[in-house]
């Protein structure tokens, strides 16, 4: 506990000192001179202020990485070069990871055990992408007519990366490490909320020695300056990660100039627990997949699809144990779920809490804000779990990004299919079954682009992240993401230099 409180101290910013944003090798404030108050999620206290950047800010950043690409050469910086720059920022944020996390915590509230590992996969990032910047990734065909055919890929050019609040650093770093490993150059925009990691991580970035242009930070709310770069000429791909809703906005807007987009949108993801399922390994996964991280994850189990054969037994141990959750700040060692993000976030979910009442469904257990002790200041919810659910209700059909999961249940295996099929998301989806080839053939019927078989929640690097359906379009991570930001262009070259012949006059 020491240690942990030690570390919150060690990481507050000076009240004083505005935050600024980093254009083209400079920290530069709003031309407009509008701050931003940074709060606490646990307390609602501020911990810093930030500046606010507008459609001007806009303009320099992407103007500073049109030029570093296709100007000042980074376009042609070898692969070596690229690898080592994302090299020394691993190497930089691996001795400042304990101080990233406690930052993490206390700007998003999840809890320090969660940060850590956010900012360790943030670390791996860059180490792949480094990896993966000098691999060959050509192609040459045999083809007749005496041609030699081949692909090579180049990179898109001016990429703009939107990161969402509920995963600050390593969201924002799982696209600029695929981007500038590409070739490409970027301008990334944090949510208004949550921006604090990225802009100590610019601080590395600065160190490191980018060349100007190259990596751009932008501050500001989505509707400026997020606004700002996906109508911008300029930008050449836009990376988005959040709400379905917005990215729908996004995807309508890139259509004026097809743009190239990538979509990593919201979630209502089964979680189908069989009869046969190992017990006590269901119900945990069961809570973890809706209760960490307060519900506020894209690929939250928010639904739980349960055999109406383990249904009393499973349901009595599932509630008593959410129940027992430690509710508390992020950065106390006890604490199991952290707050909700803002109030306004908060009164959201309560808003979907009572919409689930009226339309019949019962609560289980929670259902209310917390509002004892000093927890009262903060965000926070109880645990919450709806029965006597119908497929037709909105908590069942709508992202709440909460904690807050709807029970649904099957008796025949393509019944649970088909309510796991049965809304408009396709993002995560798992099955809990000890019958092997039952679990195959349910998850390859599934939806879902990120799925798991008797586990929940684990990802890594090396694999792509991408949803089906209103979920997304395009994804991160692995090579999948790294060709996100790559052209594919055919070259084809005559061996022996003559005319076609097709002309006979």
């Amino acid at each position: 506990m020491e240690a942990t409180i030690h570390k919150f101290e060690d990481v507050l910013i000076e009240k004083n000192e505005v935050q600024k944003m980093y254009v083209n090798g400079e920290w530069i404030p709003s031309s407009s001179n509008v701050t931003r108050d940074i709060l606490n999620p646990a307390n609602n206290q501020a911990i810093a202020t930030v500046t606010e950047g507008g459609a001007e800010e806009v303009d320099l950043a992407v103007e500073a990485a049109k030029n570093a690409f296709y100007k000042n050469g980074w376009k042609q910086t070898y692969a070596r070069t690229r690898a080592e720059f994302l090299l020394k920022v691993a190497d930089k944020l691996e001795e400042r990871k304990e101080e990233f996390a406690m930052l993490e915590t206390l700007n998003n509230g999840k809890i320090y055990e969660d940060s850590l590992v956010d900012v360790e996969d943030a670390i791996n990032q860059f180490q792949y992408y480094a990896g993966l910047a000098t691999k060959p990734h050509g192609q040459t065909y045999e083809v007749p007519d005496e041609i030699q055919a081949m692909v090579v890929r180049e990179p898109i050019g001016v990429a703009a990366l939107v990161a969402p609040w509920n995963f600050p650093l390593v969201m924002a770093t799982q696209k600029m490490s695929a981007a500038l490993a590409a070739g490409c150059t970027v301008v990334v925009k944090p949510d208004k909320q949550t921006p604090l990691t990225l802009i100590r991580l610019f601080e590395i970035i600065d160190e490191v020695g980018f060349p100007k242009g190259v990596v751009n930070l932008v501050l500001g709310s989505g509707a400026v300056v997020g606004d700002a770069l996906i109508n911008h000429e300029s930008v050449d791909k836009i990376s988005f990660t959040g709400s379905t809703e917005v990215g729908k906005r996004v995807m309508k807007s890139a259509a004026d100039s097809i743009k190239k987009i990538g979509l990593e949108l919201g979630g209502k993801s089964p979680n189908i627990v069989f009869a046969d399922a190992d017990f006590e390994a269901a119900v945990d996964y069961a809570l973890l997949a809706i209760f960490a991280g307060a519900g506020q994850i894209c690929s939250a189990g928010s639904r739980l699809i349960l055999d109406r054969r383990i249904y009393d037994e499973f349901v009595d141990e599932l509630v008593s144990r959410a129940k027992e959750i430690n509710i508390g700040p992020g950065w106390l060692e006890e604490t199991e779920m952290g707050p909700l993000i803002s109030k306004d976030h908060m009164n959201n979910v309560l808003d979907y809490i009572r919409i689930g009442k009226e339309e019949g469904a019962e609560v289980l257990c929670g259902g209310h804000q917390i509002l004892d002790g000093d927890l009262k200041e903060g965000n926070y919810l109880e645990p919450t779990i709806f029965s006597n659910t119908t497929p037709e209700m909105r908590i069942v059909q709508e992202e709440i990004f909460g904690p807050v999961l709807v029970i649904q249940v099957f008796d025949t295996e393509e019944e649970a299919i088909d309510l796991a099929n049965g809304t408009d998301f396709g993002l995560a989806a798992a099955v809990f079954t000890n019958d092997g080839a039952k679990a195959q053939r349910v998850i390859r019927k599934l939806q879902a682009g990120i799925t798991w078989i008797n586990t929940f929640h684990p990802t890594f690097n090396e694999a792509p992240w991408s949803g089906y359906k209103q979920s997304g379009i395009g994804g991160d991570l692995g090579t999948y993401g790294f060709e996100e930001y790559l052209y594919k262009k055919q070259i084809n070259t005559a061996l022996e230099v003559k005319p076609s012949g097709f002309y006979k006059g």
